[in-house]
């Protein structure tokens, strides 16, 4: 990361009206041309364009400032901040169509046929519908299971491709878990006697 302040104009224009600092230590501090600020200074460059107290911004300190305004050949550092940028945006659910609808236990169907290593849980969190209605659907006792029909739910696009393949990996490694810890039981088993 560069670092120039945000909006170095803006902070230039702030910087030439506020303070004493010579025309090199803001062009220093701003990234620019001396110049540019001479420009600035005479109401030349910069016209229309608020200023942008760096001070408050959080980019220089008052002590900082005077610092340099007392010594010429001091340059300004602008204040190191660590700014944290997260992406936590919630994950907001999808909307779909009243039409579409009927597609969701039709999807279950079609993954319970296809992926029997699923869990009903992963089924429904993939579709979109609740837990009991894929444990349903997979007794056959669904309220409406003489009329589904299996389809393909991602060509429905209820969902991607990778998300699908994601929940397969995650249940083949919940099945080798499973199986490993059979496994041990017999093997503690067959010690024990």
């Amino acid at each position: 990361m560069s670092n120039a302040p945000l909006m170095p104009m803006a902070t230039a224009v702030w910087l030439v009206e506020n303070t004493t600092l010579t025309f090199k230590q803001i062009a220093d501090f701003c990234k620019m041309h001396e110049v540019e600020i001479q420009g600035i200074a005479d109401g030349e460059v910069a016209k229309g364009i608020k200023a942008y107290n760096p001070i408050i911004s959080g980019q220089l300190t008052r002590e900082e400032i005077e610092l340099s305004s007392k010594d010429e050949n001091r340059e300004l550092k602008i204040k190191s901040t660590d700014i944290e940028i997260s992406n936590s945006e919630k994950k907001t659910k999808k909307y779909i169509p009243l039409s579409k609808r009927q597609d969701k236990p039709d999807s279950a169907l079609w993954l319970l046929k296809q992926y029997n290593i699923l869990k009903d849980s992963q089924i429904a969190k993939l579709v979109g519908i609740t837990k009991n209605s894929v444990t349903s659907i997979r007794n056959k006792s669904y309220w409406n299971y003489n009329n589904l029909n299996p389809k393909d739910p991602v060509a429905l696009n209820l969902f991607s491709q990778k998300d699908l393949i994601n929940a397969i990996e995650k249940a083949e490694r919940r099945i080798k878990r499973e199986k490993k810890q059979k496994e041990k039981e017999k093997l503690s088993q067959l010690t024990e006697n």
